[in-house]
């Protein structure tokens, strides 16, 4: 298996997953978009995942490679139709490229929070073997509010109706982080937008919460990645 990763910052990069790909001899490639290298040619690889980052996905006069990567992850998904992972800008860009909408979740969804798995996702492959409820990290300001076509919703929460998705039979994206390491928490928040993110919604003081809360999940966390890691192989090989 080779696999391909779209990162978007450097401190967003497939995490705790990391783990399993180097105790499984996974051959893995990540392109930091943001620094400017490009998309190298897709048909040699067999898996793209596509991280997380502090920009939305309709900031092209900003970042003019999100029109790359969204015509990549179309070609990626549409046509070779081989399997896809995506995490937070992830989710968001695969429903982007694909015809879908998303728009601004005011207030953001920000914290240890319950994610609960929709009767679909009980039924999905990927989540085999995990809680229909679970506690997950929630760090963003944006949600998909249309799908594209042949989407089934996954899971749910309270406050983001999509918060996992697969379209058709070979895409699969979480609109929280399934890769949280012990140091996520204290890392992100040094990004200047997380932070002020942070900040303006929960307070000044949110970060040691935060950081509590992640710690006290990170056994859970640590198991249903895992978990999704072996399934997302299964599912698609």
């Amino acid at each position: 298996m080779k696999l391909l990763v779209f990162q978007h910052i450097a401190c967003e990069h497939p995490g705790q997953l990391r783990v399993y790909l180097e105790r499984e001899g996974i051959d893995w490639q990540a392109i930091e978009l943001d620094e400017g290298e490009k998309i190298p040619p897709l048909e040699p690889f067999d898996a793209l995942w596509v991280m997380g980052g502090p920009m939305d996905v309709w900031d092209t006069d900003e970042h003019p490679w999100l029109i790359d990567e969204k015509e990549a992850i179309r070609h990626w998904v549409a046509e070779l139709k081989r399997p896809y992972l995506g995490l937070c800008l992830g989710h968001q860009l695969l429903a982007d490229a694909l015809g879908g909408t998303c728009d601004r979740l005011d207030p953001p969804e920000i914290g240890v929070l319950d994610v609960q798995l929709t009767d679909a996702g009980i039924n999905d492959p990927i989540f085999a073997d995990m809680p229909a409820t679970q506690r997950a990290l929630q760090w963003h300001s944006v949600q998909v509010t249309e799908c594209p076509s042949n989407t089934t919703i996954l899971a749910e929460s309270n406050v983001c109706a999509n918060q996992a998705m697969r379209v058709g039979s070979n895409a699969w994206s979480m609109q929280y982080h399934v890769e949280v390491e012990p140091d996520t928490v204290s890392t992100w928040s040094q990004v200047p937008a997380y932070r002020q993110a942070l900040i303006n919604t929960l307070g000044e003081a949110a970060l040691p919460t935060m950081l509590a809360d992640a710690t006290e999940q990170l056994p859970s966390f640590m198991r249903n990645s895992e978990i999704l890691y072996r399934n997302f192989i299964r599912a698609a090989f």
